[in-house]
């Protein structure tokens, strides 16, 4: 399972209501035909033909307006603030990843794009100006009181703005920790070489057997015992 297959299980789970939206399309570095020659290569990262071609019809498409785009990208960044060395939201492309999302589940359209108005709408009758133009200290008011959900009622039963909310946490999240940005943060290096010489002698010993040679220089090789495995960014095993 890739992904976008992943977060679509997780996301889903906010209980959107759905309206659809088309968009135009643009100019993209890789046409399908070129990303399936590549599939067709590699591995990768295990995306079926299918999936490619899902990918680049839905890269061609735009879902947000350029406000909405920049209202997610500072809604995107109260939720998470940047950290340093690796960055934030911004850094992890979480708002491209937030639109891709919405383009992928049309169900969680109705409540991203009516969020981003009642954003607005609320920012405009409090402090007369919209919300990624307000003060962060207006913006968190703001935010205060759509926050938190009533966990004795069902999430989608709840006013549209306390649905827009979680939902946009929980695809800021997602977005930037399964980022290459969000898992520099966590140090997370995956799987790293451990220590083993192979079963015990004594317990070889026991059942009378012992490895051939041949084998142990081939299989427990100190030499390379620290050495990390690296790939190139299309998933091909470098080292």
């Amino acid at each position: 399972m890739d992904r976008r297959k992943s977060i679509q299980t997780i996301i889903l789970g906010a209980g959107a209501s759905a309206l659809a939206f088309h968009g135009c399309k643009t100019d993209g570095t890789d046409t399908a035909k070129e990303a399936l020659a590549a599939a067709e290569n590699t591995h990768y990262f295990g995306r079926t033909p299918e999936e490619l071609e899902l990918i680049e019809k839905l890269n061609a498409e735009q879902l947000f307006t350029e406000h909405e785009m920049e209202t997610i990208a500072v809604l995107s960044t109260i939720i998470l603030p940047p950290r340093e060395p690796n960055g934030g939201p911004i850094e992890a492309e979480v708002p491209e990843f937030i639109e891709f999302m919405g383009k992928d589940i049309p169900e969680l359209q109705l409540t991203l794009k009516g969020g981003l108005m009642w954003l607005d709408h609320k920012s405009n009758a409090d402090f007369g100006t919209e919300f990624k133009l307000a003060t962060l200290d207006q913006q968190k008011q703001i935010l205060d009181t759509i926050c938190y959900h009533d966990i004795d009622k069902p999430l989608d039963v709840q006013p549209l703005e306390i649905q827009f909310f979680y939902l946009m946490r929980g695809l800021t999240v997602c977005g930037y920790y399964s980022s290459k940005v969000g898992v520099a943060e966590l140090g997370y290096k995956g799987n790293t070489p451990n220590v083993w010489d192979g079963v015990p002698e004594d317990v070889l010993e026991q059942h009378g057997v012992a490895y051939d040679p041949e084998w142990v220089a081939k299989c427990i090789d100190h030499s390379t015992r620290n050495e990390i495995a690296t790939w190139d960014e299309k998933g091909n095993l470098l080292t």
